[in-house]
Parts: structure tokens; C-alpha cells; sequence
């Protein structure tokens, strides 16, 4: 479908008025924007409008616009008519009442059940906002929008699929005959600004001691998994993670959908590829984990491991590719360690239990756990040491917790990091390598938890 069908048949179907902040137009201004879209699409060329920079092809909608307008000298005030005028702009050019709310930056999640009003997160808490698709072909019609500019596509052979938006932010549709009552939108907003340490440690996500730690752990090349919940800060700090590599390394990012941020200057981003319509053409994780071996990478950093691909990045670690960095959707760490194991599996390996846990305790070395809590703050909840294997266990020991105290008159959650005592036994290759933090930072002595 082109340019010109797709917007045809928004002509045809009409669409729900919306004005600033949701605030919805009236009849007369609704039937008014309709009937400026029917002449809009009459007068302008729609496919040479679409090959222009978007700032130019707005300011020419909206000359015509305001033509069309000032012919039918309309009973509007001025501000009616911007609103009106700015609605058809993002109906043309954009992703209609999508809009509005990308450029709220406060906004971390967009998330569309069919002709139902959009719900957005902002501070880990979910609102109910005024906007709204006015169809379900609408909403089609927009998610078509944003599949076919990366190259992919969804119809009901392809009911799902995953895109991003120009920007980074991650996209995931669901549509009938899965979606039961009308196509579902998904938008992870991605962060223009990107966070540091710094910044996680001023919203209370992190403690200097422990983000100290993280970066010598990360500079002394051990293999770190960061564990979470859908949601809880995983990629984020992920990302905090990777800004502690130095400068002069080449590193490999793979992903499915690419939303890393790293600032260093030589990395290789690879991203994944869905089947075309005939079934074929798809790349993995797994096939880009398996090529990355042969870029001479000195880090390999997987978005997320969710298949077989989790056998490579363990050979990988395991051979010469220390330093490596991966997220994995978990409750705990222990639940990490163990979907890695069934992962393993899913890849198609018959190895005895007890050998594939000799593997798994020999390549990670740290696991994060991170959490979204009830106050909508994204938090670091644990940091646990892979120690080895002792008969058919991984053993693990817990070196930072953050420990509960409670919940204020705010519904904020109360609580301080602590050091459990526990001195890890990578501890000897931080000092062998010039990055010893220092034994009070675990402060040992008795097994004592202490504040950190």
C-alpha cells in the first residue's frame, strides 16, 4: 500500500479529533477537519509530499490548510484553527494521535488496546489519558505506517511484529486473529537523554559504593548478566554498564530490536531480521552471536537472551570473549541462572544437566538483579557472585541487597543498600589488574551487613 492508498483511506474511514494534551474537538470542529482532509488530499500531491523533510512538507500542509480555511472563512477562533491544522499534519505526515504524547518526554510507555483510550506510564505509574483511535482500520493503518518504514510488515499471516520508531523507541503490534478485541500498540519510549550513573544513583536506583564497584567489575573484564522483570530498568542499565568500557576496545552489540546507546567509538551494532512473506531471509540472535565471533570483538553485548542463542554467548564468554555483557528477563538471580539453563536447551544441545551448569558458573561471573517497585522507582535489588559449582548447585553469594524498611504517607518505598559481608573471589583480579576498591567496600568482619 502507498503512500496516497494509505491516506485515501483514512479519508474514507475519518478519524477522532483530539486537540492539545487529548482534549477532544467538538462535532463541528471534527466534521470541519474531515471535510479539510477530503479537499487536503485533492489538491496536494501526497507522494511528493512524503519525499520531502518533514519540516518542509508540514509547512506546506499547512499553507494549504489555512487556504482552505480562509476560502471557507470558517466560524473558528484562532486557536481552533492551529489545532485543527496541527490534528491534519499529524494524520498526513505523522502517527496521528501518537503524536502528542511522543513528544511528552515525561512519557516512558505508550500503550494502545484497540479503539480504547490510550494508557501512558510516566515515573513507573500507568494514567488514562483523553486520546483515542477512532477505528481499529485507523489503528491499522498507523501501525502499517511504522512496520513499513523498517522494512517489515504484519498482516494475518504476521500477527506480530517488532519495529522502532525513528528515534530508537521500540515497537511491538499484536493484531486480530491474535489481538481478540482489535489490534493492540506497544511503544517503549526510548530515552533522548541518557542516563548515567549519576543520575540512577539521584533517583535512589543505585549507590555510589555499589556503581564504584560496577565499573571496576566492568574494567577488569568480568562477564556481567543483568536480571529483572519486564519493564524494570534492565536496558538502562545495561546501557550505564557500557559506558564503563574503555574507549579503545571493539565492541559488538546485537539486539532484536536496537536501543543500546553507547558512546564509544568503535562498535558494531547488529540487529535482527524477521522471514519475509515467503517464510525466508530470517536472522537470529543466534546466527548474529555466532558471526560476531568472527569480527574480532574484544566485547560482545546481547540486548537480551531469550533462545539458543544463550549456548553461543556462554562459548563465547568461555573462549576468549570475556567482558561481556547481557540481560535476561528474571524474578531473581537464581531464576536467571536457571532460564539460561532451560535456554540452553531450547537451542538443541543435549548436555548432561551437571555439565551445562559447569559452563553456566564458569562464564558469568555477576548477576543484577534490577526491579520496577510499587513506587514506580526502577531499583538495583541485588548483586550476587557466581562462585562455581558444588556438585549439581551454582553456587552464588549475595555481596549488596536493598533492604526494605517500609513505605512513607507518599507511597514511596523506604530503604537502604547494604553490604553483606561478603568478599567476592574475583576480588584478587580487581587488585591484580590496578582496580582494588578496597575491602571496607565490602566490609567484611563478623558477616555483618553494613550500610553502604
Amino acid at each position: 500500500m502507498n503512500f496516497r492508498e494509505r491516506v485515501t483511506g483514512e479519508e474514507e474511514r475519518g478519524w477522532g479529533g483530539r486537540g492539545p494534551a487529548g482534549v477532544s474537538l467538538s462535532p463541528p470542529e471534527q466534521e470541519c477537519k474531515q471535510r479539510l482532509f477530503r479537499q487536503l488530499v485533492k489538491v496536494m500531491d501526497l507522494a511528493l509530499l512524503s519525499s520531502l523533510e518533514e519540516r518542509e512538507a508540514r509547512s506546506q500542509v499547512q499553507q494549504v490548510c489555512e487556504a482552505l480555511m480562509s476560502k471557507e472563512s470558517l466560524p473558528f477562533n484562532a486557536a481552533v484553527r492551529q489545532r485543527i491544522v496541527s490534528e491534519l499534519q499529524d494524520e498526513v505526515l505523522g502517527l496521528g494521535p501518537l503524536e502528542t504524547l511522543l513528544a511528552d518526554k515525561s512519557v516512558s510507555d505508550i500503550l494502545v488496546n484497540g479503539t480504547n483510550p490510550i494508557y501512558v506510564e510516566r515515573r513507573g505509574k500507568l494514567e488514562q489519558t483523553r486520546l483515542r483511535f477512532d477505528s481499529d482500520q485507523h489503528l491499522m493503518t498507523i501501525i502499517d505506517r511504522i512496520v513499513s518504514s523498517v522494512g517489515r510488515r504484519v498482516d494475518e499471516s504476521s500477527p506480530m511484529v517488532d519495529a522502532r520508531l525513528k528515534d530508537g523507541s521500540r515497537v511491538n503490534a499484536v493484531i486480530p486473529p491474535l489481538a481478540i478485541d482489535g489490534p493492540m500498540l506497544s511503544i517503549r519510549r526510548f530515552a533522548v537523554d541518557r542516563l548515567t550513573a549519576e543520575n540512577l544513583i539521584a533517583h535512589g536506583s543505585l549507590s555510589p559504593v555499589i556503581a564504584q564497584l560496577l565499573e571496576k567489575v566492568v574494567k577488569a573484564r568480568l562477564n556481567v548478566l543483568v536480571s529483572g522483570g519486564t519493564g524494570a530498568g534492565k536496558t538502562t542499565l545495561l546501557n550505564v554498564l557500557s559506558s564503563f568500557i574503555p574507549p579503545d576496545e571493539r565492541i559488538v552489540t546485537i539486539e532484536d530490536s536496537a536501543e543500546l546507546q553507547l558512546q564509544q567509538p568503535h562498535v558494531g551494532r547488529l540487529e535482527t531480521r524477521p522471514p519475509n512473506i515467503e517464510g525466508r531471509g530470517e536472522v537470529t540472535q543466534r546466527d548474529l552471536v555466532r558471526n560476531s565471533l568472527r569480527m574480532r570483538p574484544d566485547r560482545i553485548i546481547v540486548g537480551e537472551v531469550r533462545g539458543g542463542e544463550a549456548f553461543d554467548m556462554l562459548q563465547a564468554m568461555n573462549t576468549g570473549h570475556d567482558g561481556s555483557l547481557t540481560t535476561i528477563h528474571a524474578n531473581t538471580p537464581r531464576d536467571a541462572l536457571t532460564r539460561i539453563e532451560n535456554m540452553v536447551a531450547m537451542s538443541g544441545y543435549q548436555l548432561p544437566p551437571r555439565a551445562l551448569r559447569s559452563q553456566i558458573a564458569s562464564a558469568i561471573d555477576l548477576v543484577v538483579q534490577v526491579e520496577r517497585q510499587e513506587d514506580g522507582v526502577r531499583r538495583l535489588v541485588s548483586v550476587q557472585e557466581v562462585n562455581g559449582q558444588e556438585g549439581e548447585i551454582i553456587t552464588m553469594s549475595e555481596l549488596f541487597c536493598f533492604e526494605r524498611e517500609g513505605i512513607d504517607e507518599h507511597g514511596r518505598v523506604m530503604g537502604r543498600y547494604m553490604a553483606t559481608g561478603v568478599v567476592p573471589g574475583f576480588y584478587d583480579h580487581l587488585k591484580r589488574r590496578g582496580l582494588d576498591p578496597g575491602l571496607e567496600v565490602f566490609q567484611v568482619g563478623g558477616g555483618q551487613r553494613s550500610w553502604v
